[in-house]
């Protein structure tokens, strides 16, 4: 099937957001020395305590990887590791109070970055926006039960 004019005109939106979003991202992550998937880990365990073997799936990455990963933001006081409540053989990963503190902050930085493009769209616009993105993102992580980190 060949893509038609509509389809062009979405996938170079597309790609054009991705680019401006992807700049900001890159941007205030390294304001704050924390790299793109950092920032993506950050975002992902902000709402849900993924066991460790499912993030490293979601985010494509290998399970030394992540590990070195996660054991970097520890060090910095942002994510701990704990036992996940279903399984205690299963390592789950936990945000810190220090952690959902900078993601806070980082969330209010992009929106501030974001604010000239967002801001040039009416309320109904972006929630609009909003609904027809969800079917093209990639589902998320499946929630875990919240546990709190000390």
């Amino acid at each position: 099937m060949a893509p038609d004019d509509s389809t062009d005109a979405m996938l170079d939106g597309l790609v054009r957001s991705a680019f401006q979003i992807m700049g900001v991202l890159t941007r205030i992550g390294a304001e704050h020395d924390l790299s793109l998937t950092q920032l993506r880990v950050l975002g992902i365990v902000r709402d849900r305590q993924p066991r460790m073997s499912d993030l490293a799936a979601f985010l494509g990455l290998d399970k030394s990887t992540l590990s070195g990963l996660i054991a970097r933001a520890e060090r910095r006081g942002l994510l701990a590791r704990g036992a996940s409540p279903e399984d205690k053989r299963a390592v789950i990963v936990l945000i810190t109070d220090a952690g959902r503190e900078l993601t806070e902050r980082l969330n209010e930085e992009v929106r501030d970055a974001l604010a000239p493009a967002t801001g040039r769209l009416e309320p109904h616009q972006r929630h609009q926006l909003a609904q027809l993105l969800e079917p093209v993102l990639s589902p998320p992580l499946p929630p875990a039960p919240r546990r709190h980190a000390h």
